[in-house]
């Protein structure tokens, strides 16, 4: 089912691509939108104040294994996204996978598959996929 999901939406994703079917436009507004992604949290921080970022040097001790590091380290963020934050930074992250999705379709490459190949790399590697 979640493959027809994303298949519907790959498929309507294409249907709506009519300005943007150059792959270079496609690369130049998925940075685009990746960077809207990016104003958004801050703004969430700077201009709201729902989250704050708590940034310091994290202490790891040296005998501390792969596994202790999911206790050790953490998002560096305090509080809770408004629900306006929230929102638009929902919105944003959406434009994101539209035109991930657009690149996918302009590829000939299907994003269900994608989704599919990097879990299975996720699961199979767990904590040392990204080490």
């Amino acid at each position: 089912m979640k493959d027809l999901a994303c298949q519907q939406f790959q498929d309507t994703v294409a249907e709506f691509l009519i300005r943007h079917q150059s792959i270079l436009d496609i690369i130049s507004k998925s940075q685009e939108s990746n960077a809207r992604v990016n104003r958004a949290v801050v703004k969430a921080v700077t201009h709201c104040g729902c989250v704050k970022v708590r940034a310091e040097k994290s202490a790891i001790p040296p005998e501390a294994t792969l596994a202790d590091l999911k206790q050790l380290l953490d998002s560096h963020l305090d509080g809770e996204l408004c629900p306006n934050c929230r929102e638009i930074i929902e919105s944003e992250m959406g434009k994101s996978i539209f035109y991930l999705t657009a690149l996918c379709h302009s590829l000939g490459l299907s994003l269900a598959d994608v989704l599919q190949r990097e879990h299975e790399k996720v699961s199979t590697l767990r904590v040392f996929n990204f080490t």
